[in-house]
């Protein structure tokens, strides 16, 4: 981690220093001599990467911001690492968490992850009227996103990103997990026209061995879809590696990412069946 420090005497004018004694990043380097008085900038330099992340600080903020990155051994995997996040998913574990709360912690986090999913939206200018003046602000451009949960555990999803864009369209994938095989088999499958024009978020609380996730992006490829991003509560390595093996252009957000499977697919330290938890069926 490298921090520079920018300040002007005069408008126009700028001075560099070198916070922790390190080279600047050649990809750094046009954008600090572009920056103007009272700005910090933090680039994170992984090790083996080309990449150089660049977060823009105003002075008098707090610096101990922590980044939400994908990490090197899953680049396509980006973990929320948000401290409310890591709150709600604490309590979701929980075996005596009932399943009221279980289900509005899910919510919950679904519109945390949301947020940060949909922050690449496209947005185009409108005339807008305000009580004083006209002004020009901006709105979400093109149709509408498209949520579609995986059956049944993907439904405890929908509402938490609902509450942030009530306009989406939802869709459904009916899979189910073979406890024999562990492989999925699909049973439904309806979603909304004119996937290609729409951004598509496919929800799912868990990715353990990661078939369902595969067998539903295979197949919301076909109808069209080419914007997809998968949003997950808890991530395994495994579900990661096999997501990414078939799909390394569908990008991951996920609130956590434990440890491994055990013998029989279930992730650990995990929360157990999400669908069981949520619909009271354990």
């Amino acid at each position: 981690m490298v921090g520079f420090g920018v300040a002007g005497e005069d408008e126009g004018e700028a001075r560099v220093v070198l916070r922790h004694h390190r080279r600047v990043p050649a990809a750094a380097a046009p954008l600090v001599q572009e920056v103007r008085e009272g700005i910090l900038i933090l680039a994170l330099m992984p090790r083996q990467s080309e990449d150089h992340g660049l977060i823009f600080f105003h002075a008098a903020e707090d610096t101990s911001f922590s980044t939400m990155a994908t990490t090197p051994a899953f680049p396509g995997l980006t973990v929320v690492d948000h401290p409310l996040v890591q709150h709600k998913v604490a309590l979701l574990r929980d075996v005596s968490t009932p399943k009221k709360l279980f289900k509005e912690l899910v919510d919950e986090l679904a519109t945390l992850l949301a947020y940060e999913a949909t922050k690449g939206l496209a947005l185009a200018p409108v005339t807008v009227t305000t009580p004083l003046e006209t002004m020009t602000g901006h709105r979400l451009a093109g149709r509408e996103p498209a949520l579609i949960p995986i059956l049944r555990a993907g439904l405890g999803m929908v509402d938490g990103v609902l509450a942030l864009i009530p306009d989406a369209r939802v869709g459904h994938i009916g899979l189910y997990r073979d406890h024999d095989s562990l492989r999925p088999v699909e049973y439904y499958f309806k979603v909304p026209p004119d996937l290609a024009e729409r951004d598509v978020f496919l929800l799912d609380p868990m990715l353990a061995t990661g078939g369902s996730a595969v067998n539903a992006v295979h197949a919301l490829k076909r109808a069209g879809a080419v914007r997809l991003t998968f949003l997950c509560l808890v991530a395994a390595p495994e579900g990661v590696r096999a997501f990414h093996a078939a799909h390394p252009d569908v990008p991951i957000l996920a609130a956590a990412l434990d440890r491994e499977l055990n013998a029989h697919g279930y992730i650990l330290p995990g929360l157990g069946d999400a669908g069981d938890r949520l619909f009271g069926t354990r």
